[in-house]
């Protein structure tokens, strides 16, 4: 058994300190029912928490599976080196005042070395973490208090966050949970390798990931192809929208591809779900638990209110969630078990009519199942128990689960409200295969999110790793398209030119109209460097003579434009490379429309994010315009993303990308390599 499997079930635990922190984590293993030995370790105490102490490591009667180190950090290192020596399974690290403190102490990252050089190839968790809890097996290797209880399957959380881990185990939602881990600054074991170990427990059926920072993109990749090789979804959330990857602000690029947009597009990329709430969080994965993926995004909704139907239509806008149209077989269905009075639709309003009919609501809402449809839900809120009888709602229970025998489709019941869903209705639907939603938002934001793990997807191919951060060297415009036309782009064609004279003579060559744009600036048309359309010599001279240059750029006109584009790529250190395409030209800034993906993005991706921009109808054709090719916009998109791997730079922007019904032209551009100068 490896170093972590036996931290994460134990047979035998050290406890080393003699704080209320360590006398905490013996209490609860007692308390969830740890089956194993439990091993006091304190050089002057006799006893602790009620067992006899040992006074250092070498004095236990094995090494441990598992240690919590609960002494200060300088302690700590020699704690380790000594469970190390000893042969233990791993450690829990819960002193602070290391890596993460580096600002404060300035010593903290010399101590994490000096953590890691102790620990040797024993599994460190932490440091400045609260250790995990094993709900399967029984084990709390915790030093506080926490609100869940033991299970036989359930969902397995990740956490970088050890107030949140404890705020989630007290959540009142019904959700089994199997492991809850903390990694803290992940010096040694991160989010990746735990999440690894954690999905071939065949008890886990979904998989939580609270993330501050990636601890390693190839590890993170490897969890992703577990998961899906395992068929478990995984699930993340999160913080810390910095400007991480904004090393600099050269280009348009670098301001649209923050490191919020690369994790975004990495979770995208893996084939795991994001939310952007804690409520969302937990919705999505208690979905997760009981149905798995969803086949597709097409719902039904019931209810007995016109209320609540119009709120389920209302909040469903812009959610990715589809109300199909009723057929006709549900509709004729329907009609007989509700008559003539009820407008028949969905989301439906069955109205009080059919309530507390246990045979009429069963065929309802089986009869609205009756079509291609991945999920069914019931709106229903249950009163108080502790001033109402809610015994009027078991028809709505029981139908439902009636429902899903019959047509074998999951089925949800939807509370409006968390304090309508009381903890132990929700464990009682969940036991029964049922999906007890709270709150209508983030129930359709785990819908959404469980289509979309629904969708049949190739494995991706690894991402294309950027160097390190550096300053780099910024190309002018034609050295840019000079590299770029090398890479196999078309560019206009174009020449450089000294002074207003030669800019007009060297447009005659090249043929009118023209472009004139004044090298060196990397917003020209703000800097009032640009000037379109240009058709003669002497137009070419005036407008040189006013720009704030001293070299000019000549280029042909592109003719027939359809749309501009913005297609670029920033290094981004914590996600790999981003892929931003966006509306080009002046709406870059007007229009926040845009999408990203990571290097290498193949050609189908590609195709498919265009088609998610708003700009999308002109690159199609808009109301009889002609539709640019968008081959041609694949080709040049695919050649740039080439050109990065070839080359690492920190930095390419084509702005615009202009697209044609018959190419697509980089009509201008900006490269910062990735030189450490």
């Amino acid at each position: 058994m490896t170093g972590l499997n036996r931290l994460l079930r134990p047979k035998s635990v050290a406890v080393i300190g003699g704080g209320i922190w360590c006398a905490n984590v013996i209490a609860q293993c007692q308390k969830i029912g740890f089956q194993g030995d439990i091993w006091p370790v304190h050089p002057k105490r006799r006893n602790m928490a009620g067992l006899a102490t040992f006074p250092d490591i070498d004095a236990l009667p094995q090494a441990p599976d598992a240690a919590f180190v609960g002494v200060n950090r300088t302690a700590t290192i020699d704690v380790v080196r000594a469970l190390a020596t000893r042969g233990a399974g791993g450690a829990i690290c819960f002193a602070s005042g290391f890596r993460e403190a580096e600002a404060e102490t300035k010593n903290g990252a010399s101590l994490q070395k000096a953590l890691l050089d102790a620990a040797g190839d024993m599994t460190v968790l932490g440091p400045n973490c609260y250790g995990l809890l094993n709900y399967l097996d029984g084990i709390a290797l915790w030093p506080d208090q926490h609100g869940g209880v033991r299970s036989d399957t359930g969902v397995a959380l990740v956490m970088q966050s050890s107030n949140i881990a404890i705020n989630l185990t007290m959540q009142a939602k019904g959700i089994p949970l199997s492991y809850v881990v903390t990694v803290g600054n992940q010096a040694q074991t991160g989010i990746s390798d735990i999440g690894c170990a954690l999905l071939q427990d065949n008890r886990v059926t979904a998989l939580g990931l609270y993330i501050e920072g990636i601890d390693d993109l190839r590890a993170f990749e490897a969890l992703g192809d577990q998961a899906r090789a395992a068929g478990k979804p995984i699930v993340a959330l999160k913080i810390g929208r910095s400007d991480q990857a904004q090393t600099a602000t050269v280009s348009h690029t670098a301001s649209l591809a923050g490191s919020d947009t690369g994790a975004s597009a990495l979770f995208d990329r893996l084939g795991m779900g994001e939310v952007r709430s804690l409520p969302a969080f937990l919705e999505t994965l208690k979905l997760l638990h009981v149905t798995g993926p969803l086949a597709s995004n097409r719902i039904v909704s019931l209810s007995c209110s016109g209320g609540e139907a119009s709120l389920m239509a209302d909040s469903a806008v812009g959610m990715g969630v589809v109300f199909p149209a009723l057929d006709a077989a549900q509709t004729n269905a329907l009609r007989r078990v509700l008559g003539p009075k009820v407008a028949l639709a969905n989301p439906l309003d069955y109205h009080t009519y059919i309530w507390e009919d246990l045979a009429a609501m069963t065929a309802c809402y089986t009869a609205m199942m009756q079509a291609d449809l991945a999920l069914g839900c019931v709106v229903a809120d249950f009163p108080r128990a502790d001033r109402c009888d809610a015994r009027a709602w078991d028809p709505v229970i029981a139908a439902v689960k009636a429902t899903r025998t019959a047509t074998g489709r999951p089925m949800a019941i939807l509370a409006t409200l968390p304090e309508t869903m009381p903890e132990a209705i929700a464990t009682r639907l969940i036991d029964d295969g049922i999906v007890p939603f709270t709150g209508i938002d983030d129930a359709l934001t785990a819908i959404k999110i469980a289509a979309q793990l629904g969708q049949n997807r190739p494995p991706p191919d690894p991402l294309t790793l950027p160097p390190a951060p550096a300053t780099g060297r910024v190309l002018g415009e034609a050295d840019a398209k000079a590299h770029l036309a090398k890479a196999g782009l078309a560019v206009p064609r174009a020449d450089t030119a000294a002074c207003p004279e030669t800019a007009a003579k060297a447009a005659t060559a090249i043929g009118f109209p023209v472009a004139l744009k004044a090298l060196g600036l990397a917003h020209k048309t703000d800097a009032g460097g640009i000037a379109l359309n240009l058709g003669t010599p002497d137009a070419v001279a005036q407008a040189a003579r006013a720009m704030p240059a001293d070299g000019f750029l000549v280029e042909t006109m592109v003719p027939d434009t359809v749309a501009e584009l913005l297609v670029g790529v920033t290094a981004d250190p914590a996600h790999g490379y981003v892929l931003t395409l966006a509306a080009g030209g002046t709406l870059t800034e007007l229009f926040d429309d845009k999408t990203a993906l990571l290097v290498p993005a193949g050609r189908a991706d590609v195709h498919r994010a265009l088609q998610t921009l708003r700009i999308a109808p002109m690159l199609a054709g808009y109301r009889g315009q002609p539709a640019a090719n968008i081959d041609a916009i694949l080709d040049a998109v695919m050649a740039l993303q080439d050109f990065v791997t070839q080359t690492l730079p920190q930095e390419v922007e084509i702005n615009p990308l202009i697209c044609t019904p018959a190419t697509a032209i980089a009509a201008d551009a900006l490269i910062r390599t990735g030189d450490p100068t």
